[in-house]
Parts: C-alpha cells; structure tokens; sequence
C-alpha cells in the first residue's frame, strides 16, 4: 500500500575543498562517517544511499537519498567530515527534497 511506503528524501550536498576530490574517495569516506555516527543498526534504518550517477567531478556536487525519518541525522555526519585524503573539506547541504528532479534543479 501507497501509505505504508517509506517516505524517503534526497540530500544535495557541495563538497568545498583545496583541489578535486574523487568519487571513490568521497563514497568511503561519507559511508564511514554515517556507519560511525549513526552505527550499523541505524544506518540500515535509514536507507541511505548515495546516488553514483549524481556525484559531479567538477562542480564537486553531489547527491544522497536517506529516509524522512533520518535527514537530520545524515545531514549532521556529512557536516563532522573535515578531511578527505590529504585535502582538508567542508560538506555544504544546499537542498533536501523528496525527489531527485528536486534537489538538481535548485542546486545549480
């Protein structure tokens, strides 16, 4: 049934960083953010996934899907990374929306 459906949103984020940070290297690092933060229990909970075909090289964007219920939750491990590699990073929440169209469109 419609209602029993998980709501589900989807996080755009910018990566603010000293030079281009690669895709590999971002996924670990932001999968072992929300695994340490929110643990393995949690993490399940949440559904949270991050969208590979979203993550733009250049402009450093990119996007996570995660349930209603958790966006905070994400949104705050996203926020405690400050390094990826050797470059020191800011992860920026620019829009949460409840689909994908949604978070691309106003994150330009």
């Amino acid at each position: 049934m419609p209602s029993l459906r998980e709501k589900k949103r989807y996080i755009a984020f910018r990566l603010i960083s000293e030079s281009s940070i690669d895709y590999n290297d971002m996924k670990n690092v932001v999968w072992n953010s929300v695994l340490g933060f929110l643990g393995d229990d949690d993490t399940a909970r949440s559904s949270f996934q991050i969208i590979k075909n979203s993550w733009n090289q250049n402009q450093q964007r990119g996007i996570v899907k995660c349930s209603h219920l958790y966006v905070d939750k994400i949104k705050l491990s996203l926020a405690l990374i400050n390094q990826i590699g050797d470059s020191k990073v800011i992860f920026q929440t620019t829009r949460v929306s409840g689909t994908i169209k949604g978070t691309s469109t106003q994150s330009k």
